[in-house]
């Protein structure tokens, strides 16, 4: 006989899982037991914010469930950062957790119990409100089809966090030899297909877009989720397009592509958002159209009354959405873009050149630089400093951005020469995200990866520079230092009009050094340079602590002018 929670690791073995991010506690344990006996590595962070997070990068970087493990109220507390941002960034992720039972004793509410009884916290409620799907099995057979089905359903159409909270019992006993009913082999039961869209919409949708003057593409976070980069690049070149991307969306095509066009919303690029208001034509693929990417809805950029708008999505409540659409293609991304670059050359669509296109684009990617980008100044112009990463990132190199003004700044002068290289904070937008991304897909890859954060957000989880050292990958940790909660403290309408946006100036080159990293500060761009060099020929981590300019202030600078339209910040 097995004990479940041994079947249970099985399973995960089966499944191909190679790594899980987590803290032990509580029912767990029994798990973390039974995986030294396996393949699957254990990457243990300092708390479960930072073991979600990693979880999380690693779904969205390799469209495999990230598994996240740890004790239910820390799950549902500190590990609901990553679970918000997985939901909401579509990452596949599975949550093994548990409910703190304690046997006979659970109705009357003993320590850190979680199953909702009266007196105790209600730990499926709250998972409930983040993930996809749950499941809290009361017996063997249960857990195991649980713990399938979690899998399944993580990957399953627009992919998300799944989870499965563990209970007494149903971890501990073991499995019956014929259970009834049975569970199935793991790989079969998790099995998925891929939707297309019909062959009418695609036929109908292709000749909208072939009949267009400027048809234009905008790329979102669905073709990272369907890794659909040569069937982006394939459409874009039949139909003569250029492609804009969201901020999620970014890096689908290498923004040195021809026809790249950058990155469209309220802090977005100028010239990509004119790209979209001159269209005639709009492919929406894999993109919601949030507010940010809309401007806000400013009048003067999409107008569904003159634009012509196929939306293709994985889900079809997410298809004309936010505008009417005159075409829906539901089904995968890779799909939708292979029908509709097939389709074109058939009878009935046809298209002209694409020199209109190249020439947009090229207009389009002039929004990539700035005079600041030049600058020499000491303390260092965020602009240049951006540029200085940039200068050091090539095809293979992975940049993780965190939220607040870093990722704005990056967005908008990073040019990446990569697909699937640019990942943000841009589900929740928590901060302390880039960090422990940044080391989940060091780990998870042989790549180089440069971490940004501001000081506020990479002081939040800098412990998990530490966790680099432990696992011996090198990533860079770029700190873009104002002393500041930046962003906030530029919002304010008159001097000290916000509390609470002003930092300790902290050191962090010495915290590098106490973690086993190496540190450098950086005050000009001629040093920054030198720094970011000697950082990727590093073997060890290395904390690059960039002093940028303060004054420099990010809305100001790159404020659409169709945000302006609709009054500005919304934030």
């Amino acid at each position: 006989m097995t004990e479940t929670s041994e079947a249970l690791v099985a399973h995960l073995e089966s499944l191909g899982v190679e790594y899980v991010f987590g803290y032990p506690g509580g029912r767990v344990i029994e798990l973390f037991d039974a995986l030294p006996e396996t393949d699957v590595d254990v990457v243990r962070p300092r708390d479960e914010r930072e073991a979600s997070v990693m979880a999380e990068m690693y779904g969205r970087l390799t469209q495999r469930p990230g598994v996240l493990a740890g004790q239910g109220p820390w799950i549902g507390s500190l590990g609901a950062i990553g679970q918000m941002e997985a939901r909401l960034s579509s990452s596949p992720m599975v949550v093994l957790t548990e409910a703190s039972e304690r046997g006979d004793y659970s109705t009357l509410a003993p320590y850190q119990q979680a199953r909702g009884d009266y007196g105790g916290l209600n730990l499926p409620k709250i998972l409930d409100g983040v993930t996809k799907e749950h499941w809290f099995p009361r017996s063997p057979t249960e857990t195991l089809r649980s713990v399938q089905l979690a899998f399944k359903h993580a990957t399953a159409g627009r992919p998300g966090p799944t989870a499965v909270i563990l209970d007494g019992t149903a971890i501990t006993e073991e499995v019956p030899e014929d259970p009834v009913p049975p569970v199935w082999d793991a790989d079969e039961q998790v099995r998925n297909w891929d939707a297309a869209p019909t062959d009418g919409d695609v036929t109908t949708a292709a000749r909208a877009l072939a009949d267009a003057d400027r048809p234009v593409i905008v790329s979102g976070n669905g073709v990272h989720a369907a890794q659909a980069y040569d069937e982006l690049r394939a459409a874009a070149a039949a139909y003569g397009a250029p492609v804009v991307t969201s901020y999620l969306g970014k890096s689908t095509i290498p923004e040195t592509h021809d026809l790249a066009a950058g990155v469209i919303g309220s802090f977005g690029h100028e010239g990509a958002n004119r790209v979209v208001s001159d269209a005639d034509a709009l492919l929406v693929v894999g993109c919601r159209l949030n507010p940010m990417d809309t401007n806000w809805q400013a009048p003067s950029f999409v107008r569904p009354d003159e634009q012509t708008i196929v939306h293709a999505d994985v889900d079809t409540r997410n298809a004309g959405w936010v505008y009417p659409a005159d075409v829906g293609l539901i089904g995968d991304a890779s799909e939708s873009l292979r029908a509709l670059a097939n389709a074109c050359g058939r009878e009935g669509v046809a298209v002209g050149g694409d020199g209109w296109a190249r020439e947009r684009a090229a207009t389009a990617r002039e929004s990539f630089s700035a005079p600041a980008c030049e600058s020499d100044a000491s303390p260092i112009k965020p602009q240049r400093a951006v540029k200085e990463i940039e200068a050091v990132v090539d095809e293979e190199t992975i940049v993780t951005a965190d939220s607040g003004n870093n990722r704005f700044w990056l967005l908008n002068y990073l040019q990446t020469p990569g697909v699937r290289t640019y990942f943000g904070s841009g589900g929740v937008g928590g901060m302390g995200w880039a960090t422990p991304a940044a080391v989940s897909a060091a780990i998870t890859t042989d790549r180089d990866v440069i971490g940004v954060a501001g000081d506020g957000g990479f002081a939040m989880t800098m412990t998990n520079v530490e966790v680099a050292v432990e696992q011996g990958v090198a990533p860079t940790f770029v700190v873009l230092n104002d002393t500041s909660l930046g962003m906030v403290r530029q919002m304010q309408a008159a001097e000290g009009d916000i509390a609470g946006v002003e930092f300790h100036d902290t050191d962090f080159v010495t915290v590098a050094a106490g973690f086993g990293a190496d540190g450098i500060r950086a005050t000009t761009p001629e040093e920054l340079a030198t720094a970011l060099r000697d950082a990727k020929a590093n073997d060890v981590p290395t904390v690059v602590d960039v002093r940028i300019d303060r004054e420099v202030e990010m809305a100001d600078r790159l404020r659409s002018s169709f945000y302006e339209e609709v009054g500005g910040l919304h934030e």
